[in-house]
């Protein structure tokens, strides 16, 4: 298992269109990938635990995936969520 921590930085944070992104995403790897926030855990292939954790700009969250392409999916997630800094 692999795990890092990642601040949110889009003024939106994982809401709405960020969060499907996101999920879509999450769903392209095999390994189990989960989001931690304030001691919640979620599914990060489920829009709805995503969109749960209420991760608001500027959230401290943990990122962890467990499998086969573990490594690949909290570098591709990372990326992912960099980019949103300037489009939401």
């Amino acid at each position: 298992m692999k795990k890092i921590d990642y601040i949110i930085k889009n003024s939106i944070g994982l809401h709405a269109r960020p969060a499907a992104i996101f999920v879509k995403k999450a769903n392209e790897f095999i390994s189990d990938i989960k989001i931690l926030k304030d001691n919640k855990e979620a599914n990060a292939k489920s829009i709805i635990n995503v969109m749960s954790l209420g991760a608001v700009k500027g959230s401290e969250v943990s990122l962890q995936a467990k499998g086969d392409d573990e490594t690949e999916a909290l570098e591709a997630l990372t990326q992912l969520l960099d980019s949103f800094v300037d489009e939401y």
